[in-house]
């Protein structure tokens, strides 16, 4: 026993080693337990607390909240957005195969604070879920929301450690570009009932989402077949896992939301022709 946690340590302690040192002291990059802390509260308060505290309680008003909020996570997804742009997919970065660039130069350190702060992002995004907790729209608490808000935090927390750069960015570049759409939607609809008319593509927008998890999926699988660029291949198979899985997830909400309501429509415009054909029948054999 004594042997397996030494050679885990020294596992471990060589694992660190390979750190990007030029992110040592930047705010929750030094260690994992503090997003590991703050998943695990995320979970609690959703799940457990949350529900409990407004059992006996009404639904929070937070409307004007909503507004702002989603306003805000417009604006600093554009934000992160333009940066991994500026940072290198919009100036020489390979959709093919893109190594690290380590270096501390302009370009280099600002794909770095791109990669940072599309980390913390993800904590933001908790607040969607504590939201509907709020309103008590206990339905929307699903495994989706649980899941997808729950593993992204510790899903980029070792690219922005080890990988912040490189091929890994593809999916924050993809992920915040979809973020702007779906952000903005959501604002629209805070907004009020009168701007439902203009709100006719949620479905467009679940489908852009699945959309992007393909492309992600694509993106990092391809490593195993093309990697000239030094950019590990694990890593891209790391990505190309978490793609699957929310695609799996979006594909099940996307069934159970559009596809199977549309079956059903079908299904009563279907009975409600056979009805006025009996009524007619009977009408005329009376």
């Amino acid at each position: 026993m004594e042997s397996w946690w030494q050679d885990f340590n020294k596992w471990s302690d060589g694992l660190w080693e390979l750190r990007d040192k030029r992110v040592d002291g930047w705010f929750m990059l030094d260690n994992f337990w503090p997003t590991l802390l703050l998943v695990g509260v995320y979970f609690f308060v959703v799940k457990f607390w949350g529900p409990w505290f407004m059992e006996k309680r009404p639904p929070y008003n937070i409307t004007r909240f909503l507004i702002y909020y989603n306003a805000c996570q417009v604006g600093l997804s554009t934000y992160i957005f333009v940066q991994l742009l500026r940072g290198g997919w919009a100036v020489d970065y390979s959709f093919l195969c893109q190594p690290v660039d380590y270096s501390v130069s302009p370009q280099a350190m600002l794909m770095l604070h791109a990669c940072h702060i599309y980390y913390l992002s993800k904590f933001s995004e908790f607040i969607d879920t504590f939201c509907f907790v709020a309103r008590k729209r206990f339905d929307q608490v699903s495994l989706l929301n649980v899941v997808h808000h729950g593993i992204m935090p510790m899903s980029v927390w070792p690219g922005a450690r080890f990988l912040a750069g490189g091929h890994s960015s593809f999916f924050g570049l993809l992920n915040s570009f979809v973020h702007i759409v779906m952000y903005f939607y959501y604002m629209m609809t805070a907004l009020g009932p009168q701007y439902k008319k203009y709100l006719w593509w949620k479905q467009h927008l679940t489908t852009l989402q699945m959309v992007q998890f393909v492309a992600i999926f694509v993106h990092g699988f391809q490593l195993v077949f093309y990697n000239d660029c030094n950019f590990p291949w694990q890593f891209g198979l790391y990505i190309s896992a978490h793609a699957l899985l929310f695609f799996a997830l979006f594909s099940q909400f996307y069934i159970k939301n559009y596809f199977n309501k549309t079956n059903k429509k079908a299904m009563v415009k279907d009975a409600g022709i056979n009805f006025k054909e009996d009524k007619d029948v009977h009408m005329k054999t009376a």
